[in-house]
Formats: C-alpha cells, sequence, structure tokens
C-alpha cells in the first residue's frame, strides 16, 4: 500500500522586494506561510502553480513545495524560507513574524 502524496502549497518570490510570498486560496500572495493553501489534488496543484508563474507582474520563481499536516514544510529549504535567514533579523523576522 502506498502512502498519500503530502498536500502542496506554491511560493514565489514577490518581484519587488524579493520576499518569500506563498499563494493563498483567494489567488492572492501572503507573507506567512500559514495562509497559503494547501493542495491535496495534484491537478489543483498544477493549475494554481500554472496561474502563479502566469503572476510574472507580481512574483518571480514560482514552485510547488510539499507541506505536512498544519502547513508545515517537509523540506530544510522551505522551512528556512518561511521564517528567513537565521544570521541576524531580516524582513518577516524583523517586523516580528515569526512563522
Amino acid at each position: 500500500m502506498s502512502r498519500p502524496e503530502p498536500a502542496q502549497f506554491v511560493t514565489a518570490n514577490d518581484l519587488l522586494t524579493g520576499e518569500v510570498v506563498f499563494l493563498a486560496a483567494d489567488g492572492t500572495w501572503v507573507a506567512e506561510l500559514a495562509g497559503a493553501m494547501l493542495i491535496a489534488d495534484p491537478d489543483e496543484a498544477a493549475h494554481r502553480l500554472a496561474l502563479a508563474q502566469a503572476d510574472e507582474g507580481r512574483v518571480v520563481g514560482a514552485y510547488l513545495a510539499k507541506a505536512a499536516a498544519g502547513a508545515s514544510p517537509l523540506h530544510f529549504r522551505e522551512r528556512f524560507r518561511a521564517t528567513g535567514p537565521s544570521n541576524y533579523f531580516h524582513g518577516k523576522q524583523e517586523r516580528g513574524a515569526h512563522v
């Protein structure tokens, strides 16, 4: 018996600020992973990714990332991107919004 695929979310970088952003269910980009749309259906994930990649005036480098329950990223890269650099506070950390 195979394990079900984990849910996914769309992430990218804001074109103007470079900040990491996440695609929300309403199609807007949010700065916090907690606001990201978790997508269980692979076809829906591909559709959302295509929409994100077409939003080239707002974001760059959109891709799908896998998430565990509760919008917790499975891969270290996404955990790092969600919380920001660790050498000193930048962006989200500086504003006090920890993920």
